[in-house]
């Protein structure tokens, strides 16, 4: 209900504008020029509350009047240049940048101007609201943000900045006019309380007061809705990240199933660069694959003393590539059906491994005789070898039916492992 009642006021008012904001469109001046003005008059806002507060005595409410006057009119250009970005067809992302960079300046000036004012004629208590409601002005911008920023839209709560300019220019305003009329020394006192409860200035920092609260409250509920709906997409990402795992692992499926392999000199390699994992101890083998360059690392399982846990042998995780470098266990579903491996002890310290993905292709961790160390080894292409990365390229076709090009094992030949050996196998 507040949201269009607030769209029907907005429209309105820029029916009214419009003819305005053709006329500026017409003499040449581009939004950024627009937004520009707007800054220079809440620079004219800050002056004035400053030559209030070194001219005047405390009961001349005249600047403030004249202040609140001018923010009203400031607070104008903010919906002009957006207008005339609209109708110019002049919109660009450096613009959006630049409106709420100088809109940001435009309430610190403001505000500066402000708490000058309060603290010179010894408003104290209200200077201190009023750097509160900047605070929180600040807060409800960043946080919209920040949150936009991350892909949750943030726009409910009271007191967005159209709210403010128009709270601090009419009490401004009604407070210079008020100062006319009634005096500014004029207060208000309640039988058996010593001090006044009222006075002609509490006409412009009551609502700073009230402002200060509703901003700091709108910013809280604003992380509070970002929260609930950054919650929900990461929920939403795990589940498709869980989805492309069982896609990943049949693509696995059917590219160790296709017979037809071709020279490890082919072309078509991926256009990511893909990280080589470093630094992992008692590492076998890892997992890469398009279209993110998150790894799959196969790890040899021992305890403290170095021996091989019969009943795991091997470790599987997720080295995040893309996520900074973050280690991450596989959830349930990749566990299961996708990167997961099933091990089978052969006595005498040997192993079969087959990835729950993939039951038909055995591979074979044992000690080497070269090296007296486990790696992981299987037969591919009738070639025995090592192996140390296993690639899947995937290039376009939809996310239930990704298009994989190949799958390329890379290792060294058992029987020379001195020599290198890339066997890519065509899906």
């Amino acid at each position: 209900m507040k949201a269009n009642l607030r769209d029907s006021l907005q429209l309105g008012i820029y029916k009214v504008i419009n003819p305005f904001v053709k006329g500026l469109i017409k003499i040449g001046l581009t939004p950024n020029a627009v937004t520009t003005i707007g800054l220079i008059l809440n620079i004219g806002v800050a002056v004035i509350f400053v030559l209030g507060a070194e001219k005047t005595n405390r009961g001349d409410m005249s600047y403030i009047g004249w202040g609140g006057a001018l923010v009203l009119f400031a607070g104008l250009f903010d919906m002009l240049d957006g207008q005339v970005a609209r109708l110019g067809n002049m919109s660009s992302r450096f613009g959006a940048l630049y409106d709420s960079v100088l809109d940001r300046y435009s309430e610190m000036i403001m505000f500066l101007g402000i708490c000058y004012y309060l603290v010179s004629h010894h408003y104290f208590l209200s200077s201190l609201f009023a750097f509160i409601a900047l605070i929180g002005s600040m807060m409800v911008s960043y946080t919209r943000a920040r949150a936009e920023g991350l892909g949750v839209e943030c726009k409910g709560g009271l007191m967005q900045r159209p709210e403010r300019v128009v709270t601090i220019g009419v009490f401004a305003i009604a407070c210079g006019i008020a100062g006319q009329f009634l005096g500014g020394d004029y207060k208000i006192y309640v039988p058996g309380i010593s001090f006044h409860v009222f006075e002609t200035m509490s006409i412009f920092t009551i609502p700073i007061t009230i402002m200060a609260l509703l901003t700091n409250i709108t910013a809280v509920k604003r992380l509070q809705e970002a929260k609930k709906g950054l919650e929900a997409q990461e929920l939403a990402e795990k589940k498709m990240n869980n989805k492309a795992a069982l896609i990943v692992g049949f693509s696995l499926t059917v590219g160790l199933l296709s017979l037809g392999a071709f020279s490890a000199q082919a072309q078509d390699p991926s256009p990511l660069h893909f990280p080589v994992p470093k630094d992992i101890s008692n590492q076998l083998f890892y997992l890469q694959r398009d279209p993110n360059t998150n790894t799959i690392i196969c790890q040899l399982n021992v305890d403290k003393n170095g021996e091989v846990n019969v009943k795991e042998p091997v470790n599987v995780f997720w080295m995040r590539y893309g996520d900074q470098g973050e280690k991450k266990d596989l959830s349930y579903i990749q566990r299961k059906f996708a990167y997961g491996i099933l091990t089978k002890s052969l006595g005498k310290g040997e192993f079969e491994l087959r990835f729950t993905a993939h039951k038909n292709l055995p591979m074979y961790l044992n000690k080497s005789a070269a090296d007296k160390k486990y790696h992981v080894f299987a037969t591919i292409n009738n070639k025995k070898m090592q192996i140390e990365r296993i690639f899947l390229r995937i290039e376009g076709g939809s996310f239930w039916l990704p298009n994989v090009k190949y799958v390329e094992i890379k290792g060294l030949d058992a029987s020379n492992p001195s020599k290198v050996l890339i066997e890519r196998i065509k899906v």
